[in-house]
């Protein structure tokens, strides 16, 4: 088992990172990928375990980095490291989860897959044998063709078995319980960031138009009646705000 190296200093990068974010600095934004790079590989030995797809594990940690970089604010007091790991982990995670199939598989027949798996489980202990089609059906209250889908599409999936156990540290714990859900303490770092960004752009109509469509979900006619515009004028602010939202967060 690899052992988990340690973070970069932190000085250093903050100031690569600082670099970046003002100037745009290509050369700032490699030296922190590279200094980042065990790192990224670590992690992802621990979801590949140096299978035929580590590689591309890796490239996604390292996409996950980069959005990282771009992200990261420094004025919220949280150190880099911190904020960086989760991403990485995050990004292989809807990676293994979303894009690991070598064909388009809907996603209840993925989660109808998953619920085999563990009905097989439970059924080959209580029957003492592998159970029946109609068994896993009956077990799970669907229809043998779904079962039957499932269990050929299942085939598309070319990554480790999700019941794998991994490390000895996780207490038993297989893929599925590591990966099957997503984080909703990442999603909600980004998402507080990613409005700290927007309040930087956007002027005050724009944010006002955004929270009233995305955020109240309201219709477009609704807005404009709330903020004294038209349909029409809400739609073309809108798509301007999206437009200012999308350079200050992913340039």
């Amino acid at each position: 088992m690899r052992k988990q190296s340690t973070s970069p200093k932190r000085e250093e990068v903050e100031r690569l990172i600082q670099n970046f974010q003002k100037t745009g600095s290509k050369q700032s934004e490699r030296e922190i990928v590279e200094k980042y790079e065990k790192v990224i590989r670590s992690i992802a030995w621990k979801y590949s375990k140096g299978q035929s797809f580590h590689e591309d594990i890796v490239q996604v940690g390292r996409v996950g980095l980069l959005g990282a970089i771009r992200r990261y604010d420094q004025t919220i007091g949280k150190n880099f490291h911190s904020f960086a790991i989760p991403t990485i982990i995050g990004e292989i995670k809807h990676y293994l989860r979303d894009k690991t199939w070598s064909v388009h598989v809907p996603r209840r027949v993925k989660e109808l897959g998953i619920k085999i798996i563990k009905a097989e489980e439970e059924l080959t202990n209580h029957l003492q044998r592998k159970p029946k089609i109609h068994e896993i059906a009956n077990h799970l209250h669907v229809d043998e063709k779904e079962v039957l889908e499932a269990i050929e599409l299942k085939q598309a999936y070319h990554t480790q078995p999700i019941d794998t156990p991994t490390d000895s540290d996780s207490e038993g714990k297989t893929i599925l319980e590591t990966v099957g859900k997503k984080d909703k303490g990442y999603e909600q770092v980004l998402k507080k960031l990613d409005v700290k960004k927007a309040l930087r752009v956007l002027s005050t109509r724009e944010q006002r138009i955004l929270y009233y469509t995305y955020i109240k979900e309201k219709s477009q006619r609704d807005t404009g009646k709330i903020v004294g515009i038209s349909q029409m004028h809400v739609s073309r602010i809108q798509r301007s705000a999206i437009k200012k939202l999308r350079q200050a967060v992913l340039e």
